[in-house]
């Protein structure tokens, strides 16, 4: 979050599981629209933050499964976690908080003598988590019983059922932590350095996202799909909070609704435009232009769009004639002759899965009318998911919208290297 130094337009704070991420969805599209959305329209500004009650090793196996972007800000283990970035740094504040009254060998001696408790794998106790898995139909019997044995010990705890990603299940953690209070303690740091979000916008699904709604100043959006135990909390506590919206659609769907329901900003992804080639944008970032350059290049390889001579014309338009390629293998290329090596791919990827998305954009000004802009490229296809960082040089057009690509070089990503290096053609 340092990389903003001034206050984020706007900060979403998201879980993951049936959230952001529609396991039911297996092209992924609704995730695709708000990666487009948000690298186009806000990575420059504004923050990411995923809250998810999986433990890290399981935050990095979704990260493998499924074509996410990297946050800004990631809370895990149901809110006793807090990391900054890529290299996700820990918050040793945060944790020096939760160390309070919180000794997780008494809590975990006694949580296991209830037999209807069943410990989950090393992997999901974590320093200010124990989680059980448990039955439903019984799960409230079992939490009462939970409770009053906690409470008898004086142990200052809280337990937070969810219904899990498979099975439902039962985390005991300090009275302090929890999704909600972890949000708060974010606001309250930024508050203090003077970089407070412009908006805040809380995204979940569960019961166990209810309390993200509950802080003062902050928009909810309770995704369509959204639990029954989570709507009853609305029913019964904020129903007529106007700041929270029940969308109408699935998942990372409906957060872009709850984006447009809120006038939070720009709410209409590029994926979702017909023809991006007429789309412009008053003061075009630098990241709606990548992103509207590799969606036009993912459609053409995927024949959505028609062969059109003018649309060549039009990228070699933007292509500089002196520019260059620094190809993932080594390779020098001319851009023109990458434009000529594209033509002939018109719909080679038709009927095949093959989707491309960008991660972390961002861009650098580095004279009146350019831009140095990195990113991550990504593409999915049937063997899986290889990726590039990329470093591009932009100019800006004089006395026109858009930009000149001048200079692009890319180094694939932890030897991510597909079968055939040919058919990486940008």
């Amino acid at each position: 979050m340092y990389r903003l130094s001034s206050p984020a337009r706007l900060m979403i704070v998201s879980d993951l599981d049936h959230t952001m991420v529609d396991h039911d969805d297996k092209e992924n599209i609704s995730l695709l629209r708000f990666n487009a959305l948000w690298e186009a329209n806000y990575r420059h500004d504004s923050l990411l933050v995923f809250s998810t009650e999986r433990s890290p090793t399981l935050y990095k196996e979704l990260r493998k499964e499924k074509p996410m972007l990297t946050p800004d800000i990631t809370i895990m283990s149901v809110g006793t976690e807090i990391t900054y970035g890529d290299a996700m740094v820990p918050d040793n504040g945060w944790e020096q908080f939760l160390n309070q009254k919180w000794d997780k060998n008494v809590v975990r001696e006694e949580a296991s003598k209830l037999s209807e408790l069943k410990l989950q794998a090393e992997t999901e106790q974590r320093p200010h988590k124990v989680s059980f898995d448990v039955v439903k139909a019984i799960s409230q019997k079992v939490m009462e019983a939970l409770s009053e044995r906690l409470a008898k010990l004086g142990l200052d705890v809280k337990i937070i059922y969810s219904g899990g990603i498979d099975l439902p299940q039962v985390n005991i953690v300090p009275q302090g932590a929890g999704k909600g209070l972890a949000l708060a303690y974010l606001l309250k740091k930024l508050t203090s350095e003077g970089k407070r979000p412009t908006k805040t916008l809380a995204c979940g699904d569960s019961y166990n996202d209810a309390e993200l709604f509950s802080i003062p100043e902050v928009f909810g959006c309770m995704v369509s799909n959204a639990q029954k135990e989570l709507l009853q909390w609305h029913a019964e506590n904020a129903k007529n909070n106007p700041n929270i919206h029940h969308a109408t659609e699935r998942c990372a769907a409906g957060i872009i609704q709850t984006i447009g329901q809120f006038k939070l900003g720009p709410n209409v992804s590029l994926r979702d435009i017909k023809d991006i080639s007429k789309c412009s944008l008053e003061n075009t970032h630098p990241g709606f232009e990548i992103v509207k350059f590799y969606l036009f290049y993912e459609r053409w390889r995927r024949a959505e769009i028609v062969y059109c001579e003018q649309d060549i014309q039009n990228l070699q338009d933007i292509l500089h004639p002196s520019g260059v390629l620094v190809h993932p293998s080594g390779e020098v290329r001319t851009l023109h002759d990458c434009a000529s090596e594209l033509t002939k791919c018109y719909g080679d990827k038709k009927g095949k899965q093959f989707r491309v998305y960008v991660d972390r954009v961002f861009s650098a000004q580095v004279c009146p009318n350019s831009w140095l802009v990195k990113f991550y490229k990504c593409e999915i296809s049937d063997e899986g998911q290889t990726s590039c960082t990329a470093t591009v040089l932009l100019h800006a057009k004089d006395g026109e919208d858009g930009y000149n690509w001048v200079n692009i070089h890319q180094t694939w990503v932890n030897r991510s290297v597909p079968a055939d290096e040919s058919s990486w053609l940008f």
